[in-house]
């Protein structure tokens, strides 16, 4: 412990003896120890010594009295005059001013020398150094030894806060990976203290400790665990995301059978015999961040994986949650600085359930917007996300005659034949949306039927044609 007032007065072997009645900085600890004869000392101290005089320069009242206002405005915890040299006794002017300032002051006996008070106070500040080091090596051991020892960063967090004796939180963008507070608040700048943990990425981390709290350099330490920690995890993100996306890819494009996708959907965690819900996240500027970012809290039940460039998250849910967990997941995404879209799949059970939110949600998606909610997906969609079958090469087959036709003839027949299947092959509605004579759509219907091969007239053909832009429409919406 570090040395105060109180405390030397009560080493018997240095006979001091309280001279004044002042107690104001009586439990402080002394920071230094000063011996000087000098009149006004005050430029040489920096605040926290004891001072140590034997009063040789001072003789008169006056100066007894200024030397006392001088050390006082110094910030000295107390004044040591020693005896049996120049004054007898300890000057009454230099008492009374003492207590005037509430200064505390000592009588040091002749037979006291001025070193034996220095070296104890060095020695107790020595110990106390010491001890302060023992306390932080420890700490070091044991956040050290709660990572190694498999107890991860909750664990590292949880001791660190028993070290301080207050609560612990952290943050990564706006979601809180650890909360030592029951209800999960968010820490604020008002009564909580804020430490930057460096990530490689400028604010992407914060640890917060709720005020008062003693810092031995502990804080610095844990820093840098954590740090070392949250890149662990970074690696682990993209590892399991790496696998989860494998498996996925795999039920996404049906090459597994019912049984052995279940079990493989086991095996990274989605549990298809409940309800789940895919949120499909993409990002053509950041896509490369998101094997590796971090989610939000609210998503922490739900698989993560990485699908080609996109980011996919099965989340178990009815539904009813849905909308809310993908604005949280854009929310975060944001503040990370990654723009990016989310398309929200429908709530099914089995792998087949699972494939067919995974279609809804990339339909979804192609809406463009922030969030986008789910659709019923159609079969165009269904078709258009199957390998197997080449939809897109037979819709630019069944088009491109006419667009190459309306390109070099400054003709309509692209947006003829939709307005005519958007109206039910309706001649006479498609005249009043164009404002054509009804001849005049006919005997453009009659131009695709050459130029395509398919009379928009006939059923079979009609479904073809429609096919055939519902997939262009969506593939161009998709690339975009």
């Amino acid at each position: 412990m570090a040395m105060s007032l109180a405390a030397l007065v009560g080493v018997p072997s240095l006979r001091l003896r309280k001279a004044g009645l002042a107690e104001t900085t009586w439990n402080e600890d002394i920071r230094w120890v000063a011996v000087t004869e000098q009149e006004d000392p005050q430029r040489f101290l920096n605040g926290g010594e004891l001072i140590l005089t034997t009063g040789l320069r001072l003789n008169g009242a006056a100066e007894q009295r200024r030397f006392v206002r001088q050390v006082q405005r110094a910030g000295a915890v107390g004044i040591g005059f020693g005896t049996g040299l120049t004054h007898d006794s300890v000057p009454s002017a230099l008492v009374a001013e003492a207590n005037r300032w509430g200064l505390p002051l000592v009588e040091v006996p002749y037979e006291t020398p001025f070193i034996a008070i220095g070296k104890l106070v060095a020695d107790s500040q020595s110990a106390d150094h010491y001890s302060k080091l023992e306390r932080l090596i420890a700490g070091h051991q044991i956040l050290a030894r709660a990572l190694l020892t498999g107890g991860g960063l909750g664990e590292l967090l949880k001791q660190l806060g028993s070290m301080l004796r207050t609560d612990i939180a952290l943050t990564q963008f706006s979601a809180q990976l650890y909360n030592s507070v029951a209800g999960n608040p968010a820490p604020t700048a008002d009564d909580w203290a804020s430490f930057p943990i460096p990530t490689g990425r400028r604010d992407a981390c914060t640890l917060w400790i709720k005020e008062p709290f003693g810092d031995t350099g502990i804080v610095g330490y844990a820093q840098n665990l954590i740090s070392v920690e949250l890149n662990n995890m970074v690696k682990q993100r993209q590892s399991q995301r790496a696998l989860a996306g494998q498996v996925l890819d795999d039920v996404i494009h049906g090459t597994l059978d019912t049984v052995e996708a279940a079990r493989r959907l086991a095996g990274v965690g989605i549990n298809s015999t409940r309800k789940n819900v895919v949120l499909l996240v993409v990002s053509a500027a950041h896509h490369k961040q998101l094997s590796s970012t971090s989610l939000p809290q609210s998503l922490d039940a739900g698989v993560t994986a990485v699908v080609g460039k996109d980011l996919v998250t099965v989340v178990p849910d009815d539904g009813s949650s849905a909308s809310a967990l993908a604005k949280d997941l854009s929310d975060h995404l944001l503040e990370a600085g990654i723009h990016a879209m989310i398309g929200i799949g429908g709530a099914y059970t089995k792998p087949n359930g699972v494939r067919w939110s995974y279609f809804e949600a990339r339909d979804a998606v192609a809406h463009g917007l922030p969030v986008n909610e789910p659709e019923r997906l159609s079969l165009t969609s269904l078709l258009l996300a199957s390998e197997d079958v080449p939809l897109a090469d037979m819709a630019s087959e069944a088009l491109t005659p006419l667009r190459k036709f309306d390109a070099a003839h400054g003709s309509e027949l692209v947006s003829t034949l939709e307005s005519y299947l958007n109206h039910n092959g309706s001649v006479a509605a498609v005249a009043e949306d164009l404002t054509l004579h009804r001849n005049t759509v006919r005997y453009r219907l009659a131009q695709i039927t050459d130029l395509t091969g398919y009379d928009p007239a006939q059923t079979a053909d009609r479904v073809q044609l429609w096919l055939a832009l519902a997939v262009q429409r969506l593939g161009s919406r998709t690339l975009r």
